[in-house]
């Protein structure tokens, strides 16, 4: 019986992706739930598994082709095993060949691991399993410290052209989208850190003790913009057609930046949680982001953003808005500077907020509320804990 190995469901407004890598080849014995492929959606990319026991007996989508959901690219034949080739004749009195070494292939690699180590130029025999069995996981090869193999160049540099990715590509698009569409505007605040990092040094041990996960500076920007949302609302809301949509949850989507582009997964009702919660939740998403385990679903339906370019080193920036959102919180850099404080000069650890709107719905006044209302409970975080 022969089975048709088809596209899945890739989730919510995605149609279509590419496939990006076999990991099987035509005659190729395969299990139940043994995975197949990876297709690159315009968000994540997913492996597809076979669905049942047998022989690969056709791929009917190549690498690099594009497929929409239910498209069929290959065929199993369930229950087949591989043809045996016949074996070799031996040649008489042969002498006993010596054990041939083992070279990298034998390792045993999970398909993305395989991957992961081809596109990162990392020599298999360099990796040490640390899963079942010795195998190398995904893990392994991301903890890898060797350096990739440089590759050989003309003596002016040469140019290497590399096809962009679904993903790249959606995300220029996006970009491309919110210019064209909102009316965007940012504006800018300072926020003298102090308090936060005093409150965050005297706390951190005993916060990473109970709660298992370390206590960052996020927290205390979600926190103090999920203040702040509730008392501007139309920063939260969204334009749909003619109407405005106000939101009254908050799911914050925080930036992430991975090797294959910028990714927002969202953290579902902020409100409702405990600074441990948010520490742990964004500490998660980081981690699956980059390892390529973000869930579609994840990276959808936020109502506000927050971006921290202060972790790559930006003094300043103008972030865009990740539609439908109306507004985008960016935040930078904690340098000291001097301030003037109570008529003295004095060197505080200052940080530039930007937030950029869709003045479509959002006046200028309810922006510079919104980030006054930010810097003011950061000024003064035990305002957060009193919901003052």
């Amino acid at each position: 019986m022969t089975e048709k190995v088809t596209v899945p469901n890739l989730g919510e407004s995605i149609t279509e992706a590419t496939i990006a890598k076999w990991f099987k080849a035509e005659g190729d014995a395969v299990s139940e739930d043994e995975p197949l492929c990876e297709l690159e959606t315009d968000k994540v990319a997913m492996e597809v598994n076979a669905s049942k026991a047998g022989v690969l007996t056709k791929i009917l989508a190549a690498e690099g082709a594009e497929v929409a959901i239910g498209d069929a690219i290959a065929e199993i034949t369930v229950g087949a095993t591989p043809a045996k080739e016949a074996p070799a004749p031996v040649a008489e009195k042969a002498p006993e060949p010596a054990p041939a070494p083992v070279v990298a292939e034998e390792k045993i690699l999970s398909p993305s691991a395989k991957r992961l180590a081809q596109e990162k130029n990392i020599p298999i025999d360099s990796l040490s399993g640390t899963g079942k069995d010795g195998r190398v996981t995904k893990e392994d090869v991301q903890s890898a410290t060797r350096a990739p193999t440089p590759t050989p160049s003309a003596p002016r540099g040469g140019e290497e052209r590399v096809k962009m990715s679904r993903m790249r590509k959606r995300i220029g698009e996006r970009l491309k989208e919110a210019q064209n569409t909102a009316a965007m505007l940012t504006t800018f605040n300072e926020v003298d850190m102090t308090a936060v990092m005093a409150s965050r040094s005297r706390n951190k041990e005993l916060f990473e003790k109970k709660h298992g996960v370390r206590l960052g500076f996020m927290s205390f920007f979600i926190k103090a913009s999920v203040h702040a949302l509730k008392e501007i609302p139309s920063v939260n809301a969204e334009i749909d057609g003619q109407d405005i949509i106000y939101k009254n949850h908050y799911d914050m989507g925080v930036a992430v930046s991975t090797e294959t582009g910028l990714l927002v997964p969202v953290l579902r009702d902020a409100d409702q949680k405990s600074f441990a919660e948010i520490e742990a939740g964004i500490a998660d998403f980081g981690a699956r982001a980059r390892s390529g385990d973000i869930k579609l679903d994840e990276l959808q339906g936020g109502t506000f953003s927050l971006s921290n370019g202060g972790v790559f080193g930006s003094l300043l920036s103008t972030p865009i808005l990740n539609p439908p959102q109306s507004a985008i919180l960016g935040m930078h850099k904690i340098e000291p500077r001097p301030v003037a404080k109570n008529g003295e000069v004095v060197i505080r650890p200052m940080m530039y907020l930007a937030l950029t709107y869709d003045h479509r719905i959002i006046d200028g006044r309810e922006a510079v509320t919104f980030l006054v209302r930010i810097k003011e409970l950061l000024e003064a975080p035990e305002r957060l804990l009193l919901d003052l």
